[in-house]
């Protein structure tokens, strides 16, 4: 009889332990087209789950992002071709749902901003060091000058 509770006690902790590993799984495709699945996959890479910090609905495991892998399913299953998908998308979340966004005026400065950083900091990298250099080459004091500077440090030292 212990034997049988034992079993049965872990039996009940395996399921209560399996089931949000379950719930929470990849979401099923039941495409019957292959070349629907590869563009279904090819799409969850292209698109942005918008809760979530830098990943794409591939990655996420969101509410949102499972909303969205399934309006990619119902689109796609529908007829919608990528572009039309793609705009809809766009038109619900705006840009920041595309995980690659094309170079436009608002995205310019995203995508051009690191190498304008890097040539600013070149520039001024260059600027310091020259101006270290030119200090480095002045010419040394006449005679004059350091005779003088010579006779300071030896009052100096004798008193």
């Amino acid at each position: 009889m212990k034997s049988l509770t034992s079993l049965l006690t872990l039996v009940i902790l395996g399921l209560s332990l399996a089931g949000p590993t379950l719930a929470g799984g990849v979401d099923p495709t039941d495409f019957d087209d292959p070349v629907l699945e590869q563009r279904y996959r090819a799409m969850l890479h292209e698109l942005r789950c918008t809760v979530c910090q830098n990943q794409s609905l591939a990655d996420s495991d969101a509410g949102l992002a499972r909303d969205l892998r399934r309006e990619l399913r119902d689109q796609l299953r529908a007829g919608a071709t990528d572009e039309q998908i793609i705009d809809y998308m766009v038109a619900r979340y705006g840009q920041f749902v595309l995980y690659r966004p094309p170079l436009s005026a608002a995205t310019f400065l995203l995508w051009t901003g690191p190498f304008i950083l890097l040539l600013i900091g070149l520039v001024a990298l260059y600027l310091t060091a020259r101006k270290s250099r030119q200090r480095d080459e002045q010419p040394m004091a006449d005679a004059d000058a350091r005779e003088r500077a010579r006779r300071l440090l030896n009052e100096g030292n004798d008193s």
